[in-house]
């Protein structure tokens, strides 16, 4: 292939990889999931972080929403859920987590 190294061959990198199933269903969940409208149903309803009774900030509501959404279309309990978030980019990047953020834990 032009422009790789031969390393990279090696290595079996490919850069443009075929998209993963789960990758093509959050893309369209994204699309078609009223994520804003969701979050002002919930917002309201939410402890912010100006009710927080110490420890730890709460994460943003569409985060929270976006996890429990995954949970729910890949039956993950919240200690399976804090794993794939620790172990899948994808799900990181799906709830608008970057790689250095803290994840929420099963708590």
């Amino acid at each position: 292939m032009a422009g790789m190294t031969q390393e990279q061959q090696m290595l079996g990198f490919d850069p443009l990889p075929k998209k993963t199933r789960k990758e093509i269903f959050l893309e369209e969940m994204n699309r078609v999931v009223p994520w804003a409208a969701l979050v002002a149903l919930i917002q309201p309803h939410a402890r912010g972080a100006h009710q927080a009774l110490g420890g730890r900030p709460p994460f943003a509501v569409e985060t929270m929403l976006r996890i429990h959404c995954l949970q729910l279309w890949w039956n993950l309990s919240d200690p399976a859920m804090e794993e794939e978030l620790h172990e899948r980019p994808l799900y990181r990047e799906f709830a608008g987590l970057s790689g250095r953020a803290r994840l929420p834990d099963e708590t």
